[in-house]
C-alpha cells in the first residue's frame, strides 16, 4: 500500500487499469485524509490528546521517502501556533541545526515545541544521533524558557515518543 500511495504518476499508470484519472483520485483521497486528521488538531486548538498529535504528525511525515525533521510550535497553553518542516535529508539522515530551531521558536513566539521526524526505513527505534540532537535542542531552548515536550519518530504507521521512552 505504501508503494502504491507514493508512486509517481508514471509508475502508477504503468499498471493495467490504472490511469491518470485514478492517480488524481488517489492523490485527492490522500489529501482529504490528511485534512481530516488536521481538523482535530487545527491551529489554535489545545493539544489534549497524544494519540491525535501522533496521528497528525504521522499523516504529515509518513509518506516522505527521505528523512524530514519538523516541529509543532506551541503557545503557553499548548495551542498550536504552526507546524513547520525544517530540514530535509536523505533516505537515512537529515542534518539538523539547533540554531535554526531556536530562531523559528523565537520568531513564532513559542512557549513549547514538539519535535518530530520520520524514519523512511520503517524502524522506529531512536538512533544515538536522534537522542543527542534532542538533548542539544532541549538545552538550547531551555535557556530561553522554551520547553521541548517530546520528540516523536514516525516510521510507516508506527510512532515512538522519546519522552515516553525516558530519553529526554
Amino acid at each position: 500500500l505504501h508503494a502504491l500511495l507514493n508512486a509517481t504518476e508514471t509508475d502508477f499508470c504503468e499498471h493495467k487499469g490504472l490511469g491518470k484519472a485514478k492517480f488524481v483520485q488517489l492523490k485527492a483521497s490522500l489529501e482529504m485524509a490528511r485534512r481530516f486528521l488536521k481538523e482535530d488538531i487545527e491551529l489554535g486548538r489545545t493539544l489534549d490528546s497524544a494519540t491525535k498529535t501522533r496521528q497528525y504528525l504521522s499523516a504529515e511525515l509518513k509518506h516522505e521517502s527521505n528523512e524530514v525533521f519538523a516541529a509543532l510550535f506551541l503557545n503557553n497553553q499548548h495551542q498550536i501556533i504552526t507546524f513547520e518542516k525544517l530540514f530535509y535529508g536523505t533516505i537515512n539522515a537529515a542534518t539538523v541545526y539547533p540554531r535554526v530551531i531556536v530562531e523559528k521558536a523565537l520568531t513564532h513566539k513559542s512557549a513549547a515545541i514538539i519535535l518530530c521526524h520520520n524514519h523512511p526505513s520503517g524502524i522506529t527505534e531512536p538512533s544515538n544521533a536522534d537522542i543527542q540532537i534532542t538533548k542539544q535542542i532541549t538545552n538550547a531552548l531551555t535557556i530561553l524558557d522554551i520547553r521541548v515536550l517530546d520528540h516523536i519518530i514516525i516510521a510507516g504507521n508506527q510512532t515512538v515518543s522519546l519522552a515516553e521512552l525516558g530519553l529526554m
